[in-house]
């Protein structure tokens, strides 16, 4: 049976899945005609890294690990794919956005920080999950 917990993380992971395609569709197809190529392939990084969270969050829902350790990782890494990929997205997007986009500068190397404390909480309750 599904906790509660396991049921919002692989909702969110659908939603965010789907998402994903979106803003991937947008970068191949529409983003090329706004921005030049430098701006395209850091677009392209936040999609690919907010893919592989979320497939990894797809993973930890399903993953036999207590409710309490999947609720801290789920955490870190929807705040690493917010501020990761989000800020990745807006500073593409800078010369379209109506306000600075100088404050994201320090915002994106924090989401990935943020992303690896999510890893690291991962491989912590993993080594200390007691079951077999």
């Amino acid at each position: 049976m599904m906790n509660k917990w396991d049921k919002k993380i692989l909702l969110t992971a659908a939603i965010l899945g789907a998402i994903t395609i979106m803003i991937g569709a947008f970068g191949a197809h529409g983003l090329k005609k706004l921005v030049d190529a430098n701006a395209v392939a850091s677009f392209e990084t936040g999609v690919r890294y907010q893919m592989y969270h979320v497939i990894t969050l797809l993973v930890l829902g399903w993953a036999n690990l207590p409710w309490t350790s999947k609720k801290w990782i789920f955490r870190f890494f929807l705040l690493g794919i917010l501020l990761f990929s989000g800020s990745i997205y807006l500073l593409a997007l800078k010369d379209y956005l109506p306000f600075s986009t100088t404050f994201l500068g320090p915002i994106t190397p924090l989401g990935g920080l943020v992303l690896i404390a999510g890893w690291i909480f991962l491989a912590v309750f993993i080594f200390r999950n007691k079951t077999t």
